[in-house]
């Protein structure tokens, strides 16, 4: 939750109408992957929408977003979000986990946010941990919750995932997918941005069948 930072004041409330929920969003201005001053305007919380599938199990009902909540207990959803498979969050068959989908990525790709936003890309990342104002990092970006001290606003918490189908890292940390796929594994493998316990990596690559945090950033 975006309350503990010390621009709480910046934060608005948007309420999602396919469940109802509503998401703490505020607008951060930083640099981006140019260098050139840049803002963007993304959710302090991870995005929670779908129907709660076994972490056992891959996301393969296409005509339903589907979600993990880790331990398969919806507490830790609403808590901290859903956990989703890369195809999943990009709206896309369940087919796109192990093959080349890149025809399909727009710009500006919704994929399961809520109309007008759209998931957040590793440029969108970027400005926020480049923030201005913030010289501490990950910590930076970090909750309190998570070790942090949150002078961006964006209130990264320990979301955990699941690994291999396998719940791990609650508290500990986090890992989100971006629009993109990997350029050395197109099929099986995305770009993705990570944290544990205060360190962290904004540009890696993962399988897509992992289950991963999602955060909306606006059009």
């Amino acid at each position: 939750m975006g309350a503990d930072s010390l621009q709480a004041g910046a934060y608005k409330k948007y309420k999602d109408t396919r469940n109802g929920r509503e998401y703490f969003y505020l607008t951060i201005n930083g640099k981006d992957t140019s260098g050139k001053k840049a803002s963007v305007t993304v959710f302090a919380e991870n995005l929670n929408v779908g129907i709660m599938v076994d972490g056992a199990t891959d996301q393969k009902n296409n005509d339903e977003i589907e979600r993990y909540c880790y331990n398969n207990d919806t507490t830790n959803c609403v808590e901290y979000g859903g956990l989703y498979q890369w195809a999943e969050m990009m709206g896309f068959n369940d087919s796109c986990n192990t093959k080349s989908c890149a025809h399909l990525i727009q710009k500006n790709h919704q994929g399961i946010c809520p109309k007008d936003w759209h998931l957040m890309t590793y440029n969108d990342f970027y400005i926020v941990v480049h923030a201005d104002g913030n010289d501490a990092g990950w910590k930076g970006v970090n909750a309190t919750a998570f070790g942090g001290l949150n002078y961006t606003g964006y209130s990264l918490v320990g979301a955990g995932y699941n690994w291999r189908h396998t719940f791990t890292g609650l508290k500990e940390g986090t890992y989100w997918f971006y629009p993109e796929e990997s350029k050395t594994y197109t099929k099986e493998a995305a770009y993705c941005g990570y944290a544990i316990k205060g360190d962290g990596g904004t540009r890696i690559e993962q399988y897509k069948t992992e289950g991963f945090s999602v955060r909306c950033a606006r059009n």
